[in-house]
């Protein structure tokens, strides 16, 4: 499984951004597509996913601005990232996980930095 994300940029706190991410290659294998991060020289931490039934999971960072969702396809995915502080800046990574849970995908980063 191969994925592909745009978006990120730089903003200003309170304002937008939106990440898309399509994956392609063995889709039929992937249950979940989400959205890590990843600050400094931490850990990448869960931002958002969502299954294929369209159940989704937030960190608590994030509930309430956040909001994640699913193409028609269902192998493409995107995050509105709505209000966003300094805190939300990070490298945002998509993320495709299959139906066994046991395998991950990964694609690259791509930065997102809010400023006060």
């Amino acid at each position: 499984v191969q994925l592909q994300a745009s978006g990120g940029g730089l903003v200003q706190a309170g304002g937008s951004l939106t990440l898309s991410c399509a994956a392609s290659g063995s889709t039929s294998i992937v249950d979940y597509l989400g959205w890590y991060r990843r600050t400094g020289g931490r850990r990448r931490e869960l931002v958002a996913q969502i299954s294929r039934n369209e159940i989704t999971t937030y960190a608590d960072a994030v509930k309430g601005r956040f909001t994640i969702s699913r193409g028609n396809t269902k192998n493409t995915v995107a995050l509105q990232m709505n209000s966003l502080k300094p805190e939300d800046t990070a490298v945002y990574f998509c993320n495709a996980e299959d139906v066994a849970g046991d395998r991950h995908f990964w694609g690259t980063g791509t930065l997102v930095t809010v400023s006060s």
